[in-house]
């Protein structure tokens, strides 16, 4: 596809990605899991769908692809089309994984390639998309070169959320190893672990702009950027109805839960040490990884086939005086299973009564969001909901039988713990069966499910229960139509 110049990419010249075709053939749809819920396609998106906002002011809906295009989604009849408005050519972010509306102004964010494609930096920039025909970019931020390494495990900054009051916006950016080994690129860049630049989240003024981030910890904890850190990858945070900041991580190759957290400002959770609530054996200066002797750690997993995991005598200490804050745990009954210490055989919490820190290991939960306006029926009202990426696949229980369930919806009913000071979740399916859902918008009682899709995806709407009175209110704001 040709790239675009910004001064013909907006308003007068889109270019149309497609519409839907009416002789094609629908794709199969995913399930409700209860009859109250209902499915439908909404259209045909492209290939490597990430991020999927919509405009506060205008309704429209804007999806962002992992190469730099920015789509807007034409609603002013039927069927729906998507005309790209932005490319990596006019943002200079070539590997886009995070945005986000705040009025009129489009937050982008992710990485660009430096060194030859051997180091990286990360970047932010936004536009005002109310200046005209030509919207204005603003740089907010670029950080210094840090090196990016030949592995899957490099994962960039990503997720963005505004804060309630609009006067920050929260940016992830996370590790850049599986499990904080050296990842050094071939020797470009000796030793590197994870740095003052990954596996945090960090926070800017939305007014913030032309900064240049060092690889510097202490200088940006001094100048208030880092908000929280040890966080292998949160690639997607949401505020809950009351201003709590949640956020829900991928763990590594071994086979820890995947974390959801409740983000508070100068907390420490446990990455490379800690994920899912379970100790990182490298970090041991005896270890000698072995797949046949250890039962979290699959003959098959990548990180072990590359030799990722080994004896490392030279991994890092954890931090002096630092207490970990570990994940909201999960009470079941779906994405609740997990692997015994003890044993290693793969366990139902439903059936022992254990609790996960948070979600069934490799599951890879996306698309976080919660019921803010509280429209959603009583059963649903204010909670939460998350996409599981992964899931099922053909064969996959013989490899790994952690991977019963996935690439579905789950409902989140979140309880706080005085005792604790933190969150419990009783988790839920609604719906089951989509192929690599990456995000996912609650407009009103309709959440919109966008798939990544390699070579093309599927942009879905799935009907919830709604309160009748809030729904009503609901539909005369929006400006979207059936």
């Amino acid at each position: 596809m040709r790239k675009i110049n910004l001064l013909t990419a907006v308003v007068l010249c889109p270019v149309l990605l497609h519409a839907q075709d009416p002789d094609a053939k629908a794709p199969i749809p995913p399930t409700a899991l209860r009859p109250d819920i209902k499915v439908e396609h909404f259209m045909t998106v492209g290939p490597e769908a990430v991020r999927l906002i919509q405009h506060p002011g205008t309704g429209d809906i804007y999806y962002t692809t992992f190469t730099g295009d920015v789509f807007r989604v034409k609603l002013n009849g039927q069927p729906p089309v998507a005309e790209k408005v932005f490319s990596a050519e006019d943002h200079g972010i070539t590997r886009l994984q995070g945005a986000a509306f705040l009025k009129n102004t489009l937050f982008l964010a992710g990485n660009i390639s430096v060194n030859d494609n051997k180091g990286t930096k990360g970047r932010m920039v936004r536009y005002d998309l109310a200046s005209g025909e030509k919207p204005e970019l603003t740089v907010v931020f670029n950080t210094v070169e840090y090196g990016t390494n030949k592995t899957t495990f490099d994962h960039g900054w990503n997720a963005l959320e505004i804060s309630p009051d609009q006067k920050y916006i929260y940016v992830n950016t996370g590790a850049r190893t599986d499990h904080g080994e050296v990842q050094d690129n071939g020797g470009v860049y000796p030793n590197a672990r994870d740095n003052a630049l990954t596996a945090k989240i960090f926070r800017f003024p939305v007014d913030a702009k032309n900064l240049e981030l060092p690889n510097d910890e202490a200088k940006l904890k001094a100048d208030g950027y880092i908000y929280a850190e040890g966080i292998r990858n949160a690639y997607d945070m949401a505020f809950d109805g009351d201003g709590r900041l949640f956020a829900v991580s991928n763990s590594g190759d071994y086979d820890h839960a995947e974390d959801m957290f409740w983000v508070q400002k100068g907390h420490h959770y446990g990455f490379p040490w800690v994920m899912g609530g379970i100790d990182n054996p490298q970090q041991n200066p005896d270890w000698q990884p072995d797949p046949e002797k250890d039962p979290f750690l699959s003959k098959f997993a990548h990180a072990w086939l590359m030799r990722y995991f080994r004896n490392d005598p030279e991994f890092p200490k954890k931090p002096a005086g630092v207490k970990f804050t570990g994940p909201v745990l999960n009470m079941g009954p779906d994405a609740n299973e997990y692997r015994d210490r003890a044993t290693g055989v793969v366990m139902d919490g439903d059936t022992t009564g254990v609790p996960v820190g948070t979600f069934n290991a490799h599951s890879s939960p996306l698309a976080l969001f919660f019921d803010t306006r509280n429209v959603l029926a009583d059963d649903l009202k204010g909670d939460g909901f998350v996409i599981r990426y992964s899931g099922p696949r053909r064969n996959s229980t013989a490899i790994n039988p952690l991977k019963k369930q996935g690439r579905d919806l789950l409902h989140l009913d979140l309880t706080y713990n005085k005792t604790t000071d933190n969150y419990s979740v009783k988790t839920t399916r609604l719906v089951d069966g989509f192929t690599e859902p990456t995000d996912a918008l609650l407009v009103g009682n309709t959440v919109y499910v966008i798939e990544y899709g390699g070579k093309g995806g599927n942009l879905w709407k799935i009907t919830l229960p709604a309160d009748p009175k809030a729904a009503k209110k609901q539909r005369k704001k929006s400006k979207l139509t059936d």
